[in-house]
């Protein structure tokens, strides 16, 4: 068990260093106009971001405990191929949804 002053001091520390790294941005250029190379790169982030955040519960799910499966490997290629063709977030995770849901109950 940590002592309580250890906590307290990896607390404020990540909180200062939270602050920073924000400051540096928000504080620093915040009011600055950002040049159009910087705008254009900026617009990837989401790009970027969101395969690393929904990869790992696609292929290796906490519900199967870290067992690929089918019904969302399908789910996820239905939602891709969705999106793709209809251009909307919304029809995509709904296909998704739906590929998820009825493959789960046709393999039960």
């Amino acid at each position: 068990m940590l002592e309580a002053s250890t906590i307290w001091t990896v607390i404020g520390g990540l909180a200062i260093g939270t602050f920073l790294i924000r400051f540096s941005f928000i504080g620093l250029i915040g009011d600055r106009e950002l040049p159009e190379w910087v705008l254009r790169h900026l617009r990837y982030t989401a790009v970027a971001v969101l395969p690393g955040l929904i990869a790992p519960l696609v292929v290796w799910p906490a519900a199967t405990g870290g067992q690929t499966d089918g019904p969302r490997m399908a789910a996820a290629m239905v939602a891709f191929t969705i999106g793709m063709w209809r251009k909307s977030v919304v029809s995509a995770v709904l296909g998704g949804m739906a590929t998820l849901y009825l493959m789960q109950y046709l393999m039960n």
